[in-house]
C-alpha cells in the first residue's frame, strides 16, 4: 500500500519463528479439549514436548486444565493476537497512520522493544504488542502481570515535529482515547488520575509515556496501554493481594475479542495525537471530567516530599489534579492519590 511519503510498505511483520509453548497456546485458544497425542501429531513433535510446552505455559501464569482421556485446554476461548485481524478492523483514515504493527510472543516490555529502535518517520506510527510480558511496567517501576493471552500489551511510537505544549498531559488525552474505544464495545470506563482505567471501580488497565525529545527539536512518545484481558482468578487474586483490585474484560461482560479491543484503542489514539498537537487537553477536557473516578471524593496525595489530604476537584487544562484542602485549591502534577474509605 502506498502511503503518504510515497512509498510501499507492508504493516504488517510476519510472525517470528515461535515457540513451542505459542504454538500449543495457539492450538489450545478454541477453549476445547485437545489430547497431547492431537496436539504432538498437529505440531510434529513428541506429546513430551508437548507436555514440557503446558508446563511451560504454566509458569508464565496461564490456566491449562488436563484432563485424563481428554487432554489439555483454556479455561475459555480467545483469538491470539494477530496484525491482520488488528489493521482489517482499523478504519482507513487510520490505518494510513500505522508503518507497521509487530505481535511477540513474548518479550520484557513492549515499551522497551520500541525504545530500542529509532523513531519512526513524522505522521506514521509503529506499534509492538506481546502475548507475554516478562517485565511489563507500571508507573513507579510497579509490575505488570500479563500471562499469555491475558491482557492487551501495545505499545506505540509517534513522533512530534517539536515538542507540544503541555506534553505532560499527553497521558491524560489518551485515557480519554482508550475510553472511548471501550464504549465502542459496550463498556463504560473511569479514568483515575493520572493513568488508571476503571470499571467498577476496579482497575483495568493503566498507561505508561515516556519520551525522546531533543532540546527545541523533535519528539517521539512511546505510549505504552495494557488492559486486563482474561487474567484468570489467581492472577487477579495476586494482583489483589497487592492492595489493587482488579478486574479484566471477561469478568467486565465484555465480548469482543483482543483484535477488535486492539484495533479500536489504535484508531482512537492515533486520532487523540493529532487532535493533542493542535490543541493540547482542550479537545479531551470535558471527556476526562465526565470520566474523572476522583472527582468529589476525599483523598490522600502523597508527593516526594509531604502527605496532603482534600477534596479531589477534577483537573485543570494542563492536566494538573486539583485538591481542596483546609489551606485553599492546590494544583499537583505528580503523585500517588489513593480514595479514602468511608467513615
Amino acid at each position: 500500500m502506498p502511503t503518504r511519503h510515497g512509498a510501499p510498505r507492508n504493516p504488517t511483520r510476519p510472525r517470528q519463528l515461535q515457540p513451542l509453548a505459542a504454538q500449543v497456546f495457539a492450538q489450545l485458544a478454541d477453549g476445547q479439549f485437545h489430547s497431547g497425542e492431537a496436539l504432538a501429531e498437529a505440531l510434529g513433535v513428541s506429546r513430551g514436548a508437548v507436555w514440557k510446552a503446558v508446563r511451560t505455559l504454566r509458569a508464565s501464569g496461564t490456566t491449562v486444565h488436563a484432563v485424563p482421556n481428554r487432554g489439555y485446554r483454556l479455561p475459555q476461548a480467545g483469538q491470539p493476537l494477530d496484525a491482520q485481524r488488528i489493521l482489517s478492523r482499523v478504519p482507513p483514515t487510520a490505518r494510513e497512520a500505522v508503518r507497521r504493527v509487530e505481535i511477540l510472543w513474548q518479550t520484557d516490555s513492549t515499551n522497551s522493544v520500541l525504545l530500542s529502535r529509532p523513531n519512526p518517520p513524522f505522521g506514521l506510527a509503529d506499534v509492538v504488542l506481546a502475548e507475554h510480558q516478562t517485565a511489563g511496567r507500571g508507573r513507579r517501576g510497579r509490575a505488570w502481570l500479563a500471562p499469555p493471552g491475558g491482557a492487551i500489551c501495545l505499545s506505540l511510537s509517534w513522533s512530534f515535529r517539536e515538542v507540544p505544549p503541555d506534553l505532560g498531559a499527553l497521558g491524560l488525552a489518551v485515557g480519554v482515547c482508550v475510553v472511548r474505544a471501550l464504549r465502542e464495545t459496550g463498556l463504560e470506563a473511569r479514568l483515575k488520575w493520572p493513568n488508571d482505567i476503571l470499571v467498577e471501580r476496579r482497575k483495568l488497565g493503566g498507561i505508561l509515556i515516556e519520551l525522546r525529545a531533543e532540546s527545541a527539536g523533535p519528539a517521539c512518545v512511546i505510549i505504552g496501554i495494557g488492559l486486563n484481558a482474561a487474567l484468570g482468578e489467581s492472577v487477579l487474586r495476586q494482583i489483589a493481594a497487592l492492595g489493587l483490585p482488579a478486574t479484566d474484560l471477561a469478568s467486565a461482560g465484555a465480548t469482543v475479542s483482543r483484535n477488535i479491543v486492539t484495533a479500536g484503542v489504535i484508531a482512537q489514539v492515533l486520532r487523540g495525537l493529532q487532535d493533542f498537537e493542535h490543541g493540547a487537553l482542550r479537545p479531551f477536557i470535558d471527556e476526562w471530567r465526565a470520566a474523572d473516578a476522583l472527582r468529589g471524593a476525599q483523598v490522600d496525595v502523597q508527593t516526594p516530599t509531604e502527605a496532603v489530604h482534600g477534596v479531589a476537584r477534577g483537573i485543570d487544562l494542563h492536566g494538573a489534579l486539583l485538591i481542596e484542602t483546609p489551606q485553599g485549591v492546590r494544583r499537583f502534577i505528580s503523585g500517588e492519590v489513593t480514595v479514602r474509605a468511608a467513615q
